[in-house]
């Protein structure tokens, strides 16, 4: 059976506040997230790539899932596997505990490097400096883990990146519920499987995502004064969801809420009387378009 090769990098990590694992991805390879990236919620992330063995996504979470240490995990998947030469892998286990490994048939550069809650690993790399400035960026940076994942990704693609170009991007971030409504823990799952350039494109798409689905932090809570109200009701009636004569509180909450469902911000909603900035700006930029 001959394997293609997923030359690429990649960086799997783990937030203890928020309970998320996730792995970022590029490659000169299509849709690489589909062969690469491997998540559980409660039980860790797994990225294997190089002449891929996808079954190290499925067994390594099982056994993580099961109490394995992403060390333990790694030395059983390696020590099954005949073509283990070719392969390469990064985990992060339950507890953020992390592993990587690169066989000696990938081709250069090659190699990983583990750090407190992350894998960071690549092969057919411009040099080493692409994981080193994943592992710097990663260890720096503070905020929503997809974030720190997407800003690392990016700092490897600065470094030098995949010596063949670019192709495909992808994210995944999983929580306990993560999803939409609740019913399963894919929190962020996010691909660009073709693009020039797929980093910055899913960056992009993440930021879109985040407004969409993200929940408003407290400071984002702004209470509705006179002149927001004159404004908001400005905006809505120039996007035809505010009548000329809507002028009471109800008929604008009424209005504001249209408005909200059409574009999809449920997850933003406020009771009468407030609005999440990240809406009142979405409305102000589109009402001014």
């Amino acid at each position: 059976m001959t394997t293609k090769q997923v030359s690429t990098f990649s960086i799997v990590g783990y937030d203890p506040d928020t309970k998320e694992w996730g792995i970022a991805v590029q490659s000169k390879f299509l849709a690489c997230a589909a062969v690469v990236s491997w998540a559980q919620a409660g039980a860790g992330a797994v990225a294997t790539q190089s002449y891929a063995n996808t079954s190290y996504g499925p067994r390594g979470l099982e056994m993580m899932a099961a109490g394995a240490s992403a060390e333990e995990a790694l030395e059983k998947l390696v020590s099954d596997d005949p073509d283990k030469d070719k392969r390469q892998v990064g985990l992060v286990d339950a507890q953020g505990r992390a592993a990587t490994f690169t066989g000696s048939g990938c081709h250069d550069w090659a190699g990983g490097v583990t750090g407190k809650h992350f894998a960071a690993q690549g092969n057919i790399l411009v040099s080493k400096e692409t994981v080193d400035a994943m592992a710097e960026s990663f260890a720096q940076s503070t905020g929503p883990l997809g974030r720190r994942l997407l800003a690392a990704l990016d700092a490897g693609q600065a470094a030098g990146g995949d010596s063949r170009g670019k192709q495909s991007a992808g994210l995944l971030v999983v929580r306990e519920k993560g999803g939409y409504g609740g019913y399963n823990d894919r929190a962020v799952d996010l691909r660009v499987d073709e693009h020039p350039d797929p980093i910055k494109e899913l960056i992009r798409i993440y930021n879109i995502h985040q407004l969409y689905f993200g929940k408003p932090a407290p400071g984002d809570i702004l209470e509705v004064g006179e002149e927001m109200r004159q404004n908001i009701a400005a905006s809505l009636r120039k996007l035809g969801y505010l009548g000329r004569n809507g002028t009471t509180d109800a008929e604008l909450y009424r209005s504001l809420t249209r408005f909200i469902q059409a574009e999809n911000f449920e997850e933003r909603q406020q009771p009468q009387g407030k609005i999440d900035q990240a809406v009142l700006r979405y409305l102000q930029d589109k009402a001014g378009r």
